[in-house]
Formats: structure tokens, C-alpha cells, sequence
């Protein structure tokens, strides 16, 4: 039998807290949720000014990188640069901000940032994955 790492409570807390510190050195107001490799959510954070509606595109973007172990990045260029086929799987959201989170190279769940730019989410999410590495 195989025997894999698991994302765990304190591993999603300390990943959140390293992109909730990256959010509030910019001033950006969003919601952090972190899922673990089934997609299921461990984690989830929204600051109280945020628009409720980014929640749920977080929880999206965190099970989308998980389900498909690649970062929403990649749907959203292959979008921009005319590919639509991305629009029509179940649960994409072509936008920045969901990245699958690694250890030994084995996705263990994934970050899902909402509430800035799509870019500024990225950065976000970049900052909370940094903390694995």
C-alpha cells in the first residue's frame, strides 16, 4: 500500500496566515480558503469587509487547483488566449488565484485566494504556498 502526506488543520492554518499577512501588507481586503487533496474544504477565512460573494469563487479556485493539480492561471491564459474549451469543465474558474499545494511533490490540497484583481490574488496565493517550500 502507498503511503502519502496529508495536508493537515495546522498545515492550512500556517499556509493562511502567511497569505492573510500578504493581503493585509497591500491592504487587500479577500477571502482565503484552503481545501485539502479531495477538494473538501480544511480552512476558510474572510475579512469582514469583503464581498460575501468571493467565498465561494475561493472554494472554487481551491478545488479546481486541487482536482486538476495545476493553478488557475493556466485556465485563465489558455482562456485569454482564445482557448474556450476551459469555460465548459465543470467547477473552472479561468481567473488567477487557486494553486495546487505540494509536499515531496505530491498535491496535498490547494489555496484558493477572491477579492482583489486576479493577479493580486495570484500573489496572494503565491505567498501562502511559499510557506511549504
Amino acid at each position: 500500500m502507498a503511503i502519502k502526506p496529508v495536508l493537515t488543520l495546522e498545515d492550512a492554518k500556517r499556509v493562511a496566515a502567511a497569505a492573510d499577512a500578504e493581503a493585509r501588507a497591500n491592504d487587500w481586503k479577500v477571502s482565503i480558503v484552503i481545501v485539502d487533496d479531495g477538494g473538501h474544504m480544511l480552512y476558510m477565512q474572510r475579512s469582514h469587509d469583503t464581498r460575501f460573494g468571493s467565498v465561494e469563487t475561493a472554494i472554487a479556485k481551491a478545488r479546481m487547483a486541487a482536482a486538476l493539480h495545476t493553478p488557475t492561471k493556466v485556465s485563465e491564459d489558455a482562456v485569454m488566449g482564445g482557448r474556450l474549451i476551459h469555460l465548459a469543465l465543470p467547477g473552472v474558474i479561468p481567473a488567477e488565484g487557486g494553486v495546487p499545494l505540494l509536499r515531496d511533490g505530491i498535491v496535498i490540497g490547494a489555496i484558493g485566494i477572491s477579492g482583489v484583481r486576479s493577479s493580486q490574488d495570484g500573489q496572494i496565493a503565491a505567498a501562502g504556498v511559499a510557506v511549504l517550500t
